[in-house]
């Protein structure tokens, strides 16, 4: 189970780590919006590992049977893994690849409230995310965030593959 877990896991960290760099290279100039829709299809992607570790372990190494207990255990630790390598690789990409995203979808978040709020709205706005600011520009709630993104989603997907691949 142990290696299973392991290879399935290295597999969608690796995944999500090239999908993210493809993006980050290809993506140039393409819209904060669009690049998070990317972002959220490159998680389910290399998540798709989760189901493809379970049937592994059902159908190679547990003669064809595995609770839906034991389905959802490995599905979690696949997905821990890869939320691991993503939430290091958020951080090595804002802190050193490029130190200027933050500052620079902080100022599209502004420009965009500008034109879609009244001027009080507005300024309530602008004060939330100036608040905000700081702690996201720190390292180790940027890695709390996305890692738990991709566990969180990677978690859904565990329940659901667990669920279509148990069998006693």
């Amino acid at each position: 189970m142990k290696k299973t877990i392991l290879r399935y896991g290295l597999y969608g960290g690796i995944a999500i780590c090239a999908l993210f760099l493809l993006a980050w290279f290809m993506g140039n100039g393409l819209s904060y919006g669009l690049q998070e829709v990317i972002g959220y299809i490159s998680m389910v992607v290399s998540l798709s590992f989760v189901f493809f570790g379970i049937k592994h372990f059902r159908d190679k190494e547990n003669n064809g049977k595995v609770s839906f207990s034991k389905a959802l255990a490995i599905g979690v630790l696949i997905s821990l893994i890869t939320a691991l390598a993503f939430g290091i690789l958020d951080v090595i990409y804002v802190e050193y690849i490029n130190p200027e995203f933050m500052d620079d979808y902080y100022d599209h978040s502004i420009a965009q409230l500008r034109t879609t709020l009244p001027t009080s709205e507005y300024e309530v706005k602008v004060a939330e995310l100036e608040a905000q600011k700081e702690l996201f520009m720190n390292p180790f709630f940027s890695f709390l965030i996305m890692g738990m993104t991709v566990f969180v989603i990677g978690f859904i997907i565990s329940l659901i593959s667990s669920l279509i691949l148990q069998r006693n």
